[in-house]
């Protein structure tokens, strides 16, 4: 069954589903779907989707879980993106039992993201896993007046987060179980100039994600990884000269996303009575 974009392979035991033998076929997105040759899922096998998986962190985290035997559906706007994200991790992942499913995702859309969950769901029998990772970052100073940036930083890093939790939300507690991972940022901790807006969004992520950790059943894990500076396209979208010649020395140092990856997995690989809560991790030359 097709669902999303992405081509449904059939369901085994351990409540996850069993990709078929090798095949190939489009969706109605166009994204073209490679099924492995079929493996026995191992016990610690998750269902994880990622937001933002197209670049950076995002894509490091889905790539890094697929490797390590899970099932990662990887959402994004940019499927061309997603589906070469799909190929390059199709060996590394079939060796490993995992799987790596592109869908198109818009986080800002409500209804979009409850559609990317509950297909996620449908598909695989259960979600084990939301990594709220999409963001954007588009520094300046509030003198600039860039309000356009400004709500857009809202709407994703706030909004997009929010959607996540209220489409994931239910299904955690109806199965009894869940982890959400938030990546928020170094800029939920301190305030920079030109990172006004930014870092409030990312206190509000913060804040948010503490806050459903105290509301949420036990048997739902939360997780907030706070990157520092990371070599990835976040940069890209500053528009304004002065913040984009700041951030061109600030990133002097960055480390690789694999690291936070790492981190990610870390908490998910944790048994299910302990909860990691926080995880900051940076350069060891930025202070």
């Amino acid at each position: 069954m097709t669902t999303h974009g992405v081509t449904s392979p059939d369901t085994t035991a351990h409540g996850v589903t069993s990709p078929d033998t090798t095949t190939q076929g489009t969706t109605p997105h166009g994204l073209i779907t490679q099924q492995p040759d079929p493996v026995e899922p191992a016990p610690s096998r998750k269902v994880v989707l990622v937001t933002g998986a197209s670049s950076g962190i995002g894509e490091a985290v889905a790539a890094h879980l697929a490797a390590q035997g899970h099932v990662v559906v990887a959402g994004a706007r940019r499927t061309d993106r997603l589906e070469a994200l799909a190929e390059r991790t199709t060996e590394a992942a079939r060796r490993s039992g995992g799987l790596l499913q592109p869908a198109r995702l818009d986080v800002t859309d409500r209804a979009d993201t409850a559609a990317f969950v509950r297909d996620a769901r449908d598909r695989h029998g259960r979600v084990d896993v939301l990594v709220n990772n999409a963001g954007v970052m588009p520094l300046s100073r509030l003198d600039s007046l860039l309000v356009d940036e400004w709500d857009r930083m809202i709407d994703v890093n706030v909004r997009g987060l929010l959607h996540g939790i209220a489409a994931a939300l239910p299904v955690f507690t109806a199965q009894g179980s869940g982890h959400f991972v938030t990546v928020a940022s170094i800029g939920a901790h301190e305030v920079v100039p030109t990172g006004s807006v930014y870092c409030a969004t990312k206190y509000a992520a913060w804040a948010i994600t503490e806050g459903l950790r105290q509301e949420s059943d036990p048997s739902i894990r939360v997780t907030t990884v706070s990157p520092g500076v990371v070599d990835s396209a976040l940069a890209d979208s500053i528009t304004d000269p002065a913040a984009a010649e700041a951030m061109r020395g600030y990133r002097a140092h960055a480390i690789s996303p694999d690291a936070i990856a790492s981190a990610v997995s870390y908490a998910l690989a944790q048994p299910p009575e302990v909860d990691i809560n926080e995880i900051v991790v940076r350069p060891a030359r930025q202070r």
